[in-house]
């Protein structure tokens, strides 16, 4: 009979209970250990076994310690020599030993009688020891050796020994005579991997590949490649990915509403630009219209760097919806970013020929409710807006597309909202954030992805160069000579520990020298303490070139737009992550001035602040950048794991086995083709890895679904 579960879902297979019984049911562990490793997360036999060694030691027998170089472990046998005892209390008591090659070291103890070492260390018999040979005073000692043996018990000593990782009152023989024990509870039965995948990758069966990962017998075993913690690496990935694809599959099957334009208003609308989309663009615009020609809800990412096209491709999809006899709704995180798709968008909504209109927290009174009215009756065929769309009395008149950008500054709970004011409407969400294809998996592997990888024509390059803080001045002086050429710059304040009130400090005192050097009425300041409006005004007199200069905190991170700026100071640059700075020199370089970004760091640099610099001055490519960002920083850092949805993976490295998370992606879809409630053989298997891994979202969806 299966466990019951509290949530009302199956319940865990009998086969899986001795994993999940508690973890002082293994032998050795008693009350004080098993709170020990609840400090490693590990509170039953299962955390244990999916808890690998993460390093090794060499054991290997040497015949002398002639070759070995200090410090350095090492396996050898020895005749004892003569035993000095320490003249004093708690000093050490030193074995003299010699190797088959008559170099002689010493064996030094603190613990541990005279009687008890003279037992077993005899003088002039022989015994295999093991442990770390180091040079004190110039005298070769192991002090406290691993492994003392008589001969005839060689075999004793590994020749490969598994370390793991500790936790506070856990030794590693206490933690590798535990794993020994959860190991014999492993389940046998069938495979979850699909055959295909298991004869290509040549991958032994899950628990020998957990006996193997526990028993390495080189370095090469510890490696993420090593085809074992390959394996276990790809369970993890398959259990994310099934209950991704089981999200998926259960959203698809709730039914859409086919939204098949004409292609009439596109068609006008690409006509009056003055450039041909990328291809990218295309073909992003093709996945997007197919999407919402057919009877499901369609749940898409647009992924794109800095200046890629997004909007234009968001554009195409809401004039789909138009011509379906829809309306569609463009959502911004700020009003500075509604105001200004409103304002990029407005020319091409004029060339189709179809009302716009923008909805912000500052609209007020008879001309909201006018706006409202028209939007209920359909007459404004596409809204802009921020959180104020959210409220009760935005109704709209037959809602088709909701375009969500940067879907992370929007709660579940809001997007719920929006999903009630449109009948089966489709979803589109944009990001401007390149992420990594392995973290795009894992974060999104539920949405289908569309990726805009090339730049639209008439995108200056920008120049990216490093300026030490010592040469502020040359640099006020540089931005001099740019402002009565008529260009404009950006000067961003650094980020000072993570408080806005002393980034706040920082820009108000920038703001003020930078006055003092270019006159009052040719500077600006934009922080997060503005209110709405306040920003608008200070973003508006930049937009207008009535001030040549805007300091900001990042604030203007994401989307703001001003042609003529063509310079862009981070001061501080090293305070800043790869991408975030990445984003920050996007604000320039789109006009046809030639730009430059201008990172001010302050001396010394820190090698991985230097590196994040260095890849910053040599590359434009977000992708790329995103992909460096992600091997400097891992993928809880790039993200903020709590808040992104990125699982916790305890074997699996997606930023480094992208091909692998892919591959999982795509077997979990397949399945799900054609099993879609894991009823038949390999998907009764799927069950049992989707509770080891503890997936219960996934085993409730299969339940309720």
């Amino acid at each position: 009979m299966a466990e019951p579960d509290r949530g009302g879902v199956t319940g865990r297979p009998p086969e899986l209970f001795p994993l999940f019984a508690g973890i002082d049911t293994l032998p050795g562990i008693g009350p004080k250990m098993a709170k020990a490793l609840e400090g490693a997360a590990i509170s039953r036999p299962r955390d244990l076994v999916l808890t690998l060694p993460q390093s090794g030691i060499d054991r290997r027998r040497v015949d002398t310690i002639r070759d070995v170089v200090p410090p350095s472990v090492v396996t050898i046998a020895v005749t004892i020599g003569r035993h000095r005892p320490s003249q004093r209390r708690g000093g050490p008591h030193r074995v003299m030993v010699e190797d088959g090659a008559g170099n002689a070291f010493d064996l030094v103890f603190f613990r541990g009688g005279g009687p008890w070492l003279e037992d077993q260390l005899p003088t002039g018999e022989r015994r295999i020891v093991s442990g770390k040979l180091e040079l004190f005073d110039g005298v070769a000692q192991i002090v406290h050796p691993d492994h003392i043996v008589r001969p005839e018990d060689a075999a004793k000593i590994p020749e490969f020994e598994p370390v793991y990782p500790l936790t506070a009152g856990v030794t590693q023989k206490a933690m590798s005579k535990a794993a020994a024990a959860a190991l014999h509870r492993l389940p046998q039965g069938d495979d979850w991997i699909d055959p295909g995948v298991l004869a290509r990758e040549g991958w032994p069966s899950f628990a020998d590949a957990l006996r193997m990962a526990h028993a390495p017998r080189s370095m090469a075993e510890l490696a993420a490649e090593a085809p074992a913690r390959r394996r276990l690496a790809y369970d993890e990935m398959l259990a994310h990915q099934v209950t991704l694809a089981l999200a998926r599959a259960r959203r698809r099957e709730k039914p859409g509403r086919a939204t098949a334009g004409d292609g009439a208003l596109r068609a006008r609308v690409l006509g009056a630009l003055p450039y041909d989309p990328t291809s990218a663009q295309a073909r992003a615009m093709e996945e997007i219209a197919a999407d919402m020609a057919a009877p499901r809800r369609m749940n898409r990412l647009l992924q794109g760097d800095v200046g890629s096209g997004k909007t234009l491709v968001a554009f195409a999809a809401l004039l789909t919806a138009v011509e379906a006899g829809g309306q569609g709704v463009l959502m911004a995180p700020t009003e500075i970013l509604a105001r200004q798709h409103m304002e990029s968008l407005a020319p091409l909504a004029e060339a189709a020929g179809i009302r716009l209109a923008v909805l912000t927290g500052r609209d007020r009174g008879a001309d909201r409710a006018r706006l409202l009215g028209d939007l209920a009756e359909g007459r404004i065929r596409i809204l802009v807006g921020t959180h104020a769309v959210f409220q009760k009395d935005v109704v709209f008149g037959d809602l088709r597309l909701a375009v969500i950008d940067e879907q992370h500054r929007f709660g579940v709970a809001q997007r719920m909202e929006l999903g009630a004011k449109g009948e089966r409407m489709d979803i589109l969400v944009m990001t401007a954030t390149p992420i990594p294809r392995s973290l795009s998996l894992a974060q999104y592997g539920d949405m289908d992805v569309s990726v805009l990888d090339e730049k639209p024509p008439g995108r200056t390059p920008i120049v990216t160069s490093s300026v030490p803080m010592a040469r502020l001045p040359d640099v006020v002086e540089r931005l001099r000579g740019a402002i009565a050429e008529g260009r404009q710059a950006y000067w961003v304040c650094p980020l000072v520990e993570e408080s806005e009130t002393a980034d706040l400090t920082a820009a108000e005192e920038r703001f003020k020298r930078l006055r003092a050097a270019f006159g009052d009425d040719q500077v600006g300041l934009v922080h997060g303490r503005l209110t709405p409006a306040e920003k608008d005004a200070a973003m508006a007199r930049f937009a207008s070139g009535q001030t040549a200069v805007l300091v900001a905190t990042t604030v203007i991170e994401v989307g703001v737009n001003v042609p003529n700026a063509s310079i862009m100071v981070i001061e501080q640059a090293e305070s800043f992550g790869l991408a975030q700075l990445h984003q920050l020199r996007g604000r320039v370089g789109r006009g046809a001035v030639a730009s430059t970004c201008l990172l001010l760091y302050r001396a010394p640099l820190g090698e991985t602040a230097r590196r994040r610099l260095d890849i910053l001055r040599q590359s434009e490519d977000g992708f790329r950048i995103a992909e460096e960002d992600l091997a400097i920083r891992g993928a809880g850092d790039l993200i903020g794991t709590a808040q992104s949805g990125m699982p916790r993976f305890r074997i699996a490295e997606p930023e480094r086995q992208s091909g692998l998370m892919a591959t999982a992606q795509r077997d979990a879809r397949a399945l799900l083709e054609i099993d879609p409630r894991l009823e038949g053989q390999r998907g009764r298997a799927i069950k049992i890895l989707l509770w080891l891994m503890e997936q219960d979202r996934a085993i409730r969806l299969i339940d309720i679904g």
